[in-house]
């Protein structure tokens, strides 16, 4: 049976018969990929150097073709052998194509190139646009999760500025728990690496593998011992203090617990078991106890929960005039935290006059999974050929769907007053076009390094790549600041 890397049948079908139906004396293709708008203001570009060095810098094989010459022919489907004789034979299995794309973990809004490909052989035209169905696949998931992890930073960063002393626990402060929620291991390979450049916490292992396969990442996450409920369920309900307790005692030279109080009557556990029975033992616990509610509203639970604790350990006043519980324990929320959901916890933290710093968070299916293409609208198009020895500026134009109205001529990517802009290639001196070339005929011509990645992630960006998803929030902290003034 045919394997998953050979990149001949890594395609539609279609792709295949597509060749001969370029005008006669086609020599250059030259496409580009774009979001084209959708449910975020900004996406964040990562992934397509896994992609590459996992995909095109393995050279396409004769059992390859001969692979892919079964499979196309006993569908119906049209082959040409020569095709890939040819790049077989001169070009030693690579694609004959160069990419450029913008500096990875790059925060870009829609309408902006971020990859662009031609063809560097002109036998090859039909090279450019054979792969789109793998590539594009490469960019628009791990971008639109970079997105949302991305946006999400900035929710928490905004939350921690207005309510507490310090922003130093803000790549702590999102945890990713979406790898049993996604379609594919590699889908959290890829999705899990795009949250990593952004936060240093995940319990998806393939994020962590292909960060540091990839990106020559080091130690980009860490983690600590986290309950289950099947582990605390088997002690039964009437031991429920007692599975607890064992917990605390396995892990005290842990540093950390994060211990679930959901597993019958959250409410139950928390004021009588941590905050009765335990409430010595968790005072004294060497190092972190989160009390992790797993259900129930998590706007309310997550401020519930808050406020419990500080009736039981007491609090303090930080210099922003928020509460704060003792460093020993803190809410730890992992259910029904969403892109949306996560500014109205922290709306509603605040306006109970409770410092962001005091809950801490995970994303599982809301961060890897409710996403696809059309939730940024992303798209591969071909903007120019050459024909003949003329060059033609090509784009699509449908009536009834301006959104899909793509763009005409090689492009460049510029930088103007810090925000990206697109022009066309013409236009700019080479050393003004950031889009930088990665890739040429089976070589990697730049490699992304995982730090490079975390330092484009968090440079300076106009206010509009994030302010339309905060100003809820940050309209919730004025009124609630202008109601405490009041009283």
């Amino acid at each position: 049976m045919p394997g998953f890397d050979n990149l001949i049948i890594n395609t539609d079908n279609y792709k295949h018969c597509h060749y001969p139906l370029y005008p006669a004396g086609t020599e250059y293709v030259s496409s580009y990929i774009e979001s084209r708008g959708g449910a975020y203001p900004s996406t964040m570009f990562v992934g397509l150097q896994a992609f590459i060095r996992e995909y095109l810098m393995r050279p396409i094989t004769l059992e390859d073709i001969d692979e892919a010459e079964y499979l196309m022919r006993e569908q119906g489907m049209h082959f040409n052998r020569e095709n890939w004789m040819g790049v077989l034979n001169e070009y030693g299995g690579y694609l004959p194509v160069e990419i450029e794309a913008v500096p990875e973990g790059s925060i870009v809004a829609p309408h902006n190139v971020l990859v662009q490909v031609i063809n560097t052989d002109p036998k090859y035209f039909w090279a450019t646009s054979f792969f789109e169905t793998a590539l594009l696949r490469a960019v628009w998931y791990p971008a639109t999760v970079g997105a949302i992890s991305w946006l999400s930073k900035q929710v928490i960063r905004a939350a921690l500025e207005k309510t507490a002393d310090s922003t130093a626990g803000l790549r702590f402060s999102l945890h990713d728990y979406g790898a049993r929620g996604v379609s594919s291991q590699e889908s959290a390979a890829l999705g899990g690496l795009a949250h990593l450049v952004n936060f240093n916490q995940s319990d998806t292992v393939p994020g962590i593998i292909a960060a540091k396969k990839w990106y020559n990442a080091v130690a980009p996450s860490n983690s600590g011992p986290n309950a289950e409920h099947a582990a605390f369920t088997a002690w039964g309900r009437d031991h429920e203090v007692d599975a607890i307790r064992h917990m605390l005692e396995v892990y005290k030279d842990a540093g950390v617990a994060l211990v679930l109080t959901d597993s019958y009557d959250h409410e139950n556990c928390i004021k009588n078991i941590l905050g009765g029975e335990l409430k010595e033992m968790v005072e004294n616990f060497p190092g972190l106890v989160g009390a992790r509610p797993d259900s129930g509203d998590v706007v309310q639970v997550t401020a519930d929960t808050t406020e419990w604790l500080m009736d039981i350990f007491g609090y303090t006043v930080n210099g922003k005039g928020y509460k704060v519980l003792p460093p020993f324990i803190r809410v730890v929320q992992g259910d029904g935290v969403t892109f949306d959901s996560l500014p109205l916890v922290y709306a509603e933290l605040e306006r109970r006059g409770f410092s962001a710093e005091n809950a801490i968070f995970g994303m599982g299916g809301g961060l890897l999974q409710h996403v696809n293409r059309d939730t940024m609208n992303f798209a591969m198009k071909a903007n120019a050929v050459r024909v003949n020895g003329e060059w033609r500026e090509v784009r699509k134009a449908p009536t009834g769907a301006a959104f899909k109205h793509s763009k005409a001529g090689r492009l460049a990517l510029i930088k103007v007053d810090g925000e990206f802009r697109t022009v066309p290639l013409e236009s700019v001196a080479p050393e003004e076009n950031l889009l930088t070339p990665v890739f040429r005929n089976g070589q990697l011509l730049k490699k992304w390094d995982f730090a490079e990645l975390i330092a484009a992630s968090e440079s300076e960006v106009p206010e509009h790549y994030y302010l339309s998803h905060l100003q809820p929030m940050l309209d919730s902290f004025a009124d609630s600041s202008a109601g405490t003034a009041a009283a």
